[in-house]
């Protein structure tokens, strides 16, 4: 039973409400934990010395024997660096590539009256359950010349059907007036589009943008098909060298490096490549909530 205070500006919950808000906090805070301790873990395990790190056993809670050791050596293999500039090429013109197609399909799906609308709905969406395969997409990357150049990382994922349709149900959530009343002054439909719709669609972009970016940032398998030239391969193609098939030698001088770092590296190697796509959500966050919910209302 919920009872006011004499002062009114209090709300005294019950004994059980009490209770079950106490034991609701302690869930949901070792849920939380359970989710950050393997990130947690890789932190500590990073900065953790190579010797301590490979005594230990158990869980991790602090670093043991506190050293930069292995970030040192991360920043200073020009494969990291080199990985960090393909795959900020590729994120960059991927999302202009991504939001333009996307944004230009999604309007066309949005609008009343468009002929075969319907149609081509459908098959947009078949698109979503069934494809070609891996086969018949290296061919046709084969055929096009996007083999071992970053556009075959591009032109391929140019439209994600699942962010179409959610742009498509966020632009129908626009006032037809605002449309109409451009179309009344002369404006074309590219016109809308770029000055009326998409200024409108804030949140939505913010949401494309983290989609499509973490999309981008977190692929390594295609990069690791199509890429020869090992100055081409972005961050996680390069991350899993590190990780699956245990290349740290670049970051070695001598065989004292070797002893000193050589399992550290791995968990700074991942740190390194994980952080700043962490550090973009906190910017778009606000934008998230609301443009998936608007992107979701309508069919």
């Amino acid at each position: 039973m919920v009872k006011a205070s004499k002062a009114g500006s209090r709300v005294l919950h019950s004994t059980g409400e009490n209770v079950f808000m106490v034991f609701n906090y302690i869930f949901l805070g070792m849920i939380a934990f359970l989710c950050l301790y393997p990130m947690l873990y890789v932190l500590f395990a990073s900065l953790s010395t190579n010797t301590g790190l490979m005594q230990h056993s158990g869980p991790l809670l602090l670093p043991i024997g506190f050293s930069f050791a292995a970030y040192e050596k991360v920043l200073q293999n020009p494969m990291i660096l080199l990985g960090y500039r393909n795959t900020l090429f590729i994120l960059i013109m991927g999302l202009i590539v991504n939001l333009l197609m996307t944004s230009l399909g999604a309007y066309f799906l949005s609008r009343k009256g468009v002929l075969f609308k319907k149609p081509i709905m459908m098959l947009v969406t078949f698109t979503m359950f069934f494809s070609g395969g891996m086969i018949p997409a290296y061919l046709n990357m084969r055929d096009f010349h996007l083999i071992n150049n970053f556009w075959g990382l591009i032109i391929p994922g140019a439209i994600s059907t699942y962010n179409m349709i959610i742009m498509r149900t966020s632009f129908q959530s626009i006032p037809d007036s605002l449309t109409e009343a451009a179309l009344i002054d002369g404006a074309g439909h590219f016109s809308i589009l770029f000055n009326v719709v998409l200024p409108l669609s804030k949140s939505i972009i913010a949401v494309m943008i983290l989609y499509y970016g973490i999309g981008i940032w977190n692929s390594w398998f295609w990069g690791s098909v199509i890429l020869r030239d090992r100055t081409l391969y972005p961050l996680q193609v390069v991350l899993r060298e590190i990780l699956l098939q245990n290349s740290t030698q670049d970051m070695m001088v001598d065989a004292t490096d070797a002893e000193s770092v050589a399992e550290t590296i791995k968990y700074a190697t991942i740190i390194v490549a994980t952080v700043p796509i962490l550090c973009v959500y906190p910017f778009l966050q606000k934008y998230f909530a609301r443009g998936a919910l608007i992107g979701s209302l309508k069919g």
